[in-house]
């Protein structure tokens, strides 16, 4: 008789729902933002591109705080209060009118997240690697569903975005208001005090090692470049798609095929890979095809295609990212247990992402200003490609 399979835990599946409804809120607004910062705000492209880096930054920058809370507080009272700072945050962007108004509101949404989601993926992490020790499978595959459960959040959440700018944006934000609502209820009833085998640590000590630790900031850079790549399915193709098509009514669907892929593929690509590939190999292959995809768009932008075939290398684009995203992402958290110090992944999971904000926000506002530099039209693209496929040679070294 085979062996069966540990199930997830009910801690594991809370968390894995947890990233699903998170991402439902969320991707109601943001695919959007960048059309209305332009718009119905009259920011120039620039200020929009900086406004979405510190977007980022604030989100990501910040992780190293949150994950450094969760380490020393646990992560029900850091999830808990990041869920009612992004409920204040949607608001606050519903209603703001002046620069000064969304550019606060948009840090307070992303200083939200930097406390709930370090906490919430670092303990996903240990639980996977749990997983693994009790003869579960490759800590990956619990990496790769809670990314599955994250993308499923990202295809719904701008086909209810599209549907609720109908009436506009204010309603759109409310609505991710509304649903971080929910969020914060079943938590306070659902996520336990205290979490076998995770104590507390205190905060002091754990940065100047992680600063000495080159394995993990070469991981931090690489995982970077794969963030700002990502990130241009904010900036650099809701401005291909208007061009194309003279709108961005094809932009949820971009986004939905993206997650619509991930959804379908990610547990088969990470099975693939885990089989024929270590760490390493599969990072770098997957920002090696991060790279195609912005070589493909740079290749035909040239030839200034409109209509349908102008969206083709567009949606070509988000296929390569999204390729691309499957094999770096449940990697790169599946490696951080392997590098952090003891009682600090949460600290290690936060600042995976800390070094990844930085990384995007000194890039979005540089591709902002080449966008809109008057550089022949492959300039921007053919940078993007050539800085994604630089980075995958900075991977740390493993067998």
């Amino acid at each position: 008789m085979s062996r069966r399979r540990p199930r997830l835990s009910p801690l594991l599946r809370l968390l894995i729902l947890t990233q699903l409804a998170f991402n439902v809120g969320f991707y109601a607004v943001l695919p959007f933002l960048s059309a209305h910062l332009g718009g119905a705000i009259g920011m120039a492209g620039w200020l929009v591109g900086l406004v979405l880096g510190l977007r980022t930054f604030s989100q990501q920058g910040l992780f190293v705080v949150g994950g450094a809370l969760a380490d020393r507080y646990g992560i029900r009272p850091v999830v808990l209060a990041g869920c009612a700072l992004r409920i204040a945050g949607f608001v606050w962007l519903g209603y703001a009118e002046r620069t000064w108004s969304v550019v606060c509101a948009v840090l307070l949404i992303g200083f939200a997240a930097a406390l709930f989601s370090p906490a919430v993926e670092s303990e996903v992490a240990r639980q996977a690697v749990v997983w693994e020790e009790t003869g579960g499978g490759p800590r990956t595959r619990v990496l790769a569903l809670f990314t599955v459960a994250g993308q499923a959040g990202a295809f719904v959440g701008p086909l209810l975005g599209a549907l609720l700018l109908a009436v506009d944006f204010r309603t759109a934000c409310l609505a991710g208001a509304g649903i971080f609502v929910l969020v914060l209820a079943g938590h306070a009833r659902l996520l336990p005090q205290r979490i076998p085998g995770r104590d507390r640590t205190r905060a002091r000590g754990g940065l100047r090692l992680l600063l000495r630790n080159r394995p993990f900031l070469a991981l931090c850079c690489a995982y970077g470049a794969q963030l700002l790549a990502y990130n241009q399915l904010y900036l650099a193709l809701p401005a291909e798609v208007e061009r194309a098509t003279g709108s961005q009514t094809a932009l949820a669907w971009l986004f939905a095929l993206s997650s619509l892929l991930v959804v379908t593929a990610q547990l088969p690509v990470t099975r693939w890979a885990g089989k024929r590939l270590a760490m390493r190999r599969s990072m770098a292959a997957g920002l090696l095809i991060v790279a195609a995809g912005f070589a493909v768009v740079a290749v035909a932008r040239p030839a200034g295609w409109t209509g349908t075939a102008g969206l083709a290398p567009a949606a070509c684009f988000v296929v390569l990212l999204t390729l691309g995203q499957m094999l770096v992402v449940p990697v790169a958290r599946a490696w951080v247990p392997d590098l952090a110090e003891e009682g600090r992944l949460g600290l290690y999971t936060g600042a995976l992402s800390s070094v990844s904000g930085l990384i995007v926000l000194l890039g979005s506002s540089a591709t902002g200003s080449l966008l809109e530099a008057g550089l022949p039209p492959a300039a921007p693209w053919l940078v993007l490609a050539a800085v994604t496929a630089a980075t995958a040679a900075l991977l740390p070294r493993r067998p």
